[in-house]
């Protein structure tokens, strides 16, 4: 995997599940990713046999299978994660599929036991009819406490690298959050978000309205980006956003409420209006969701029962399944109130 630049949270390899030997293909990434890592043998032992099963569990029991391997960063550690996606007929009992020699045919139970027991966190959720997602990771010691936001990105199909990417830092006590989608596809979209990244983990700690003037100035010499960033201040009660482009930003409240968040026209490094920050109420519990374009506006959370409770990890997966488009790169960030 091509080297990243420093504080970007890993894209890593998605890979699509539909023959036995994609399963071994997947497994043998997850442990060239921790031996990368310098994981303990006996740990990358253990992401072997979880790369192995849900890899397994994809070509003999589910539909349009899809797993990411990717590295997963928390201060001065790291871990690999697989995110496993499939449209299958899903689990009507999910407790009762985790359960060793389970089997049902059309499900994903059977090898469910086997992986969570090697995993250091795990968080599942599947809906019959819908479809499964599983997120398992394994550290090389004891897992950090989970993260409060996570993203997925996907390039289209026939791209290698997605124009796509995210960033989350939390500093001076500001939890902070960058969507980017870089100008067309390939290499060149990604790179101009890549520098925007670059840009907002070096950046002081300064409002989401001051962030995109500080990333539109960086971004001159690339071909530029759609952007947003928003930062959730629980205390006040409010996320603050700021945008460029298309970036669709919504506020969930914990009742059910749905409230979208507004983005000035332009294009990062290229032409913009006058850059404008808007506050949102957010109450204790509520979920921030950002999306590129790549992802259709036609979702709502409320179709997935207890997906709301999940980590932000297996929503954003969820939403880039059933509104992710192949004719575009996606990209997904999900973050929680705590």
């Amino acid at each position: 995997m091509a080297s990243l630049p420093e504080g970007l949270l890993d894209g890593g390899v998605w890979f699509r599940v539909e023959e036995p030997g994609t399963a071994s293909a997947v497994r043998r990434a997850a442990e060239r990713l921790a031996a990368s890592l310098d994981m303990p043998e006996q740990r990358i032992g253990d992401l072997s046999i979880v790369a192995a099963e849900a890899a397994g569990n994809l070509v003999k029991h589910a539909a349009q299978g899809t797993i990411l391997v990717r590295v997963i960063r928390a201060a001065d550690e790291a871990g690999v994660e697989l995110i496993a996606i499939d449209s299958g007929p899903g689990m009507i009992d999910v407790q009762r599929s985790i359960g060793d020699g389970h089997s049902t045919a059309g499900t994903l139970g059977i090898g469910l036991g086997a992986i969570l027991r090697q995993a250091s966190r795990w968080d599942l959720h599947s809906v019959p009819g819908k479809g499964t997602v599983l997120s398992v990771q394994v550290w090389p010691g004891a897992a950090p406490n989970p993260g409060w936001a996570a993203g997925l990105t996907r390039p289209l199909n026939g791209e290698t690298a997605s124009g796509d990417a995210y960033a989350v830092r939390e500093i001076d006590g500001r939890r902070q959050l960058l969507l980017s989608d870089g100008l067309g596809h390939g290499g060149l979209a990604a790179a101009a978000s890549h520098e925007a990244v670059r840009g907002f983990h070096q950046a002081p700690a300064v409002r989401p309205a001051q962030m995109v003037e500080v990333l539109h100035r960086m971004l001159g010499h690339t071909r530029g980006a759609a952007l947003a960033v928003a930062e959730l201040d629980a205390e006040a009660g409010v996320v603050r956003y700021a945008g460029l482009g298309n970036i669709s930003g919504t506020v969930l409240a914990p009742d059910g409420g749905r409230r979208g968040m507004v983005s000035m026209p332009g294009i990062a490094g290229h032409q913009r209006r006058q850059v404008r920050e808007y506050d949102y109420p957010l109450a204790p519990g509520a979920i921030v969701v950002m999306h590129t374009d790549g992802l259709v506006d036609r979702w709502n959370l409320a179709d997935y029962p207890g997906l709301v409770t999940r980590t932000p990890e297996v929503i954003a997966a969820t939403l880039l399944r059933d509104a992710g488009t192949r004719r575009d790169d996606a990209g997904v960030l999900v973050a929680r109130v705590s």
